[in-house]
């Protein structure tokens, strides 16, 4: 994200000599992900980031894909997704495309033993069940219920829950996920018509510097496999860093709904972007207020990119018969709209309190094996008369 942070001790100039108290150079190293172009932090380590002592066989967790082509309205129920003690193990990719992955992960344990490090995607966690500490070498991002936690590509990472209930959405993307362009002047700053600003971000704090030796286990993901590497030191061994790269969390309530007088189309909700998908927050907010407005959405055809929509929390107005955690498919190429009922249920509504997190990918999604365990089968169905 491009807003920088400083934290720990770190050197007046960029590639300079810097010495630790005994002597010893701090080792430096630049983290980026669009290789020297990109955005980046300078952090400064205890020891090199290199002493890999050995690495352990690799093993596949590619979803299995079972369907390549959708044209069907689909519902899958995300609170089935089973608990799992490894976090690895627990996260269920649901939906695939050569942009992004997205799923669901039920942990009930925090990662302890190991760490783990996404060397494929920048990560996206949406917390709807939970608490915790989101610790890194950049230090400490605190989550709780409604806050997206956004991760960059190589970061290596444990997650400390409060609780053995967790429910997270996530999304790996291979592209960096940022807050849209348009929210931002020429200088990156917000502008005043932002629905958030600087202020409502979390960002790493309590620098902890773990001067330690031993075998440390990083489960490291490329390409769909998991290399278990074991390095000679702690990775969290910084002394400090700066720069505009590092993990931070923002919450799903600090997201300024944006309303009028007659029914706002959805890119009023977007909330990040990426290459070829947007993500949008539904928050709580007053109803258009145009003496003869209609509240719910119109019909509208999907004919250039897929909705996927993930129902949090409330009364979502346009749809019957939704539960928490639920995903709804809404293919691209042909319309969906409210359910039967809903165009008439909303006129004279003046405020709903639905909470729900919509991605929308520009490349149709290929469905999981994982996907279609939880899937309810006869969702398309739904906007038949019969069902009001």
């Amino acid at each position: 994200m491009p807003l920088y942070h400083r934290l720990g001790k770190i050197p007046n100039k960029r590639h300079i000599v810097y010495r630790q108290p005994n002597g010893k150079l701090y080792h430096e190293e630049l983290f980026g992900t669009e290789g020297f172009a990109g955005v980046s932090s300078l952090v400064y380590h205890l020891n090199p980031p290199t002493l890999v002592k050995e690495h352990g066989q690799s093993y596949s967790v590619r979803p299995e894909i079972v369907i390549e082509d959708n044209l069907q309205a689909r519902s899958f129920s995300g609170f089935e997704v089973a608990p799992e003690d490894d976090y690895i193990a627990s996260r269920k990719v649901l939906f695939v495309n050569d942009d992004l992955h997205i799923g669901l992960a039920s942990p009930s344990k925090s990662i302890t033993d190991y760490f783990f490090k996404n060397a494929d995607a920048d990560e996206m966690l949406f917390v709807h069940r939970g608490s915790g500490v989101l610790k890194s070498m950049y230090g400490s991002v605190d989550f709780e219920y409604g806050d997206y936690i956004i991760i960059p590509r190589g970061t290596i990472y444990q997650i400390h829950f409060n609780t053995s209930d967790n429910k997270l959405l996530f999304i790996e993307s291979h592209s960096a996920i940022e807050t849209p362009a348009r929210y931002r002047n020429q200088y990156g700053q917000f502008m005043e018509n932002s629905p958030f600003c600087e202020r409502d971000f979390k960002f790493p704090h309590s620098l902890e510097t773990r001067d330690e030796k031993g075998d440390f286990l990083i489960n490291i993901k490329k390409r769909g496999l998991i290399y278990p590497y074991v390095y000679e030191t702690h990775p969290f061994d910084l002394v400090g860093y700066d720069g505009c790269c590092y993990p931070y969390a923002f919450s799903i309530f600090n997201f300024e709904p944006i309303t009028g007088r007659i029914h706002m189309p959805p890119p009023i909700h977007q909330q990040f972007q990426a290459r070829n998908f947007v993500v949008c927050s539904f928050v709580p907010r007053l109803y258009d207020y145009h003496p003869n407005a209609i509240p719910a959405p119109y019909h509208h055809s999907n004919i250039d990119s897929d909705e996927l929509l993930y129902y949090v929390d409330g009364d979502f107005m346009s749809r019957n018969n939704i539960q928490k955690g639920q995903i709804t498919l809404h293919p691209g190429g042909i319309p969906h709209g409210p359910h039967p009922g809903a165009i008439e249920r909303s006129i004279g509504k003046k405020e709903t309190n639905e909470l729900a997190v919509m991605i929308d990918p520009f490349n149709p999604v290929k469905i999981t094996k994982e996907a279609l365990k939880i899937e309810n089968a006869d969702y398309y169905h739904s906007w038949l008369t019969k069902n009001t």
